[in-house]
């Protein structure tokens, strides 16, 4: 099974347009256009009655105190963990593509609602990071787009990984996180594929 973008090659930087935030000389960062990227996939085996694609960030820092901070970059060799971006699941056995902008165009402060029939969308973790901010603190369900530190010393690499399931739904409710979906679907892999992109927000190593 392959899976690939028409935004983006594998490897290759998520373009801007696909991003929550975008660089900004004047004040660092500011909104992108926070569309979910074009997906298409393919050789999909035989007996697969659902998709479920998971969108992780695993280069996120792990020391908040270090994050977009002036005079600083966070260091390379700090640990790093993993940031979900999108969770969406029963995706129909027909579909092999989602169109650009299909579930997200535009930054929605508070967070987008996010689909609850079939597909259906997850939590996403700026649920977590937003916390207590009172412009942008809510539930963000759905896909939101990169938003590294704009002082990180090195490029994130977001892990799109698409799962061809033996079932048509996934055992799950109410606001359903990535790692919900990955135990709902223990046992229920038969195929993926994954297609990573890059991004950064800080000018050094944007180029």
């Amino acid at each position: 099974m392959w899976l690939r973008s028409g935004d983006f090659s594998d490897g290759e930087r998520i373009p801007g347009d696909n991003a929550l935030n975008i660089i900004d000389p004047g004040d660092h960062s500011r909104f992108g256009g926070n569309k979910n990227p074009h997906l298409e996939w393919g050789d999909v085996p035989e007996g697969v009655l659902s998709f479920a694609l998971l969108v992780i960030d695993v280069d996120v820092p792990t020391s908040p105190e270090d994050v977009n901070q002036e005079g600083r970059e966070v260091p390379a060799d700090l640990p790093r963990a993993d940031f979900a971006h999108w969770a969406l699941v029963d995706v129909e056995s027909a579909t092999l593509s989602v169109e650009r902008g299909a579930y997200s165009d535009g930054v929605t402060p508070r967070g987008k609602a996010g689909r609850s029939d079939r597909p259906r969308e997850g939590v996403n973790d700026y649920t977590g990071w937003f916390s207590g901010d009172p412009e942008m603190g809510g539930t963000y369900k759905g896909y939101d787009g990169p938003c590294p530190p704009w002082n990180d010393s090195i490029i994130h690499h977001y892990v799109f990984t698409l799962y061809a399931l033996d079932v048509d739904s996934l055992i799950l409710s109410g606001d359903f996180t990535a790692a919900d979906v990955e135990g709902a679907m223990e046992g229920h892999i038969i195929d993926s594929a994954r297609l990573t992109g890059t991004y950064t927000l800080n000018p050094r190593l944007a180029g």
